[in-house]
């Protein structure tokens, strides 16, 4: 079995300062971590390594010291049999199953993020899965993440976590 954690869009240094304690918490028993992109500093990368090992895709507010971390702008990688890939920017809503399926066709489940807004659905087999940010929630009620397990070539769970109090 493996647990993976999924973020995007933690634009440092101003949302992302330090790494948020409710996200640390959710890192402690994780085997892998997914960013989908607008890290915006290098330094969210090393502190997310310091608890699993992280795979990153660029996204529009990174530059060239992120992409020299190791973010390409797409990623498809084998986790334990199931095949993902990510991205930073799957485009609008109207029509997002169709073009990620046409763009990703092996894909079991598509990482993105962009919106801020945390998506989880599955269309013709194929899971979306946006973990909104868990810094900068925009018009969102909560700062989320996501949890993914996977296991013998199956997502077994996708659980979006909200890492924020709910908004008053």
């Amino acid at each position: 079995m493996l647990r993976v954690a999924v973020v995007s869009d933690t634009h440092a240094p101003r949302f992302w300062k330090a790494l948020p304690d409710a996200v640390a918490e959710q890192l402690r028993d994780v085997d892998l971590i997914l960013h989908a992109g607008d890290v915006c500093l290098p330094s969210v990368l090393d502190e997310l390594a310091a608890y699993a090992p992280v795979h990153v895709v660029a996204g529009n507010n990174d530059g060239d010291d992120v992409r020299a971390w190791g973010a390409p702008d797409t990623l498809e990688l084998d986790l334990d049999g199931v095949s993902v890939a990510m991205i930073h920017d799957s485009g609008p809503k109207q029509g997002r199953a169709a073009r990620m399926r046409r763009r990703f066709p092996d894909a079991d489940l598509v990482v993105f993020g962009h919106s801020h807004i945390p998506w989880d659905t599955e269309q013709d087999g194929q899971r979306l899965l946006n973990p909104g940010s868990p810094t900068d929630k925009r018009r969102q009620p909560r700062g989320t993440m996501a949890r993914v397990v996977v296991d013998d070539g199956r997502i077994v769970s996708v659980d979006i976590v909200p890492v924020t109090p709910a908004a008053p």
